[in-house]
């Protein structure tokens, strides 16, 4: 598998030196998901990290009615856990699946810590990714707040731009918090206007 991509997006935050990045290249795994297949299911523990490579993973609740509560897309480029979970080693309250084909790559907890042991930079990238993805959910969260659904859904296209063809209706209106008949006649009514 093509390791540029991670190593491209690592490369945004801290610069490898050979010996660093060969270390890394040891740690990895490859694995690819069909359609739909679970990636990580609710209930059990999330002990890797996983960066997207190709295709879409995404990662969502499902509440005591059946309803998908998605939190996250994860296209190529993108970071994808369930990070409670991961952190605590408590079972997962989120499911990750396969939107559409995809390949990732991952790497274990244990083998990640020791990375970070071993290669300080590491732990530098890691707090920029957590500090961009915390600012992320917090944005996301006064979206949700102040903002209506037109605004929350053109906040999604330009955080998702790849995905706005791609993706069923149904979950981008979970992930913007409406229901699908809703976002159909909401878009709808705009593309009247």
């Amino acid at each position: 598998m093509d390791n540029s991509l991670l190593l491209s997006s690592i490369a945004k935050h801290v610069t490898l030196d050979a010996q660093e990045e060969q270390m890394l290249l040891s740690i990895l795994h490859y694995k690819k998901a069909k359609r739909k297949q679970l990636v990580l299911e609710e209930g059990d523990i999330s002990s890797k990290i996983i960066f997207v490579t190709s295709g879409c993973l995404r990662s969502y609740a499902v509440d005591k009615n059946g309803t998908e509560h998605v939190l996250q897309f994860a296209p190529a480029g993108w970071w994808i856990t369930d990070m409670r979970s991961y952190i605590t080693a408590e079972p997962a309250r989120l499911n990750i699946d396969a939107i559409d084909d995809s390949e990732y790559i991952f790497i274990n907890k244990n083998d990640f810590e020791e990375l970070n042991v071993k290669v300080p930079k590491f732990e530098r990238f890691n707090r920029i990714i957590g500090q961009n993805a915390i600012a992320t959910y917090q944005h996301r969260q006064i979206d949700n707040a102040i903002f209506a659904a037109m605004e929350r859904y053109a906040n999604f296209c330009q955080l998702y731009p790849s995905l706005i063809k791609t993706l069923p209706q149904k979950q981008v209106a979970s992930y913007i918090g409406v229901t699908p008949e809703f976002l159909s006649k909401m878009l709808n009514t705009q593309i009247v206007k």
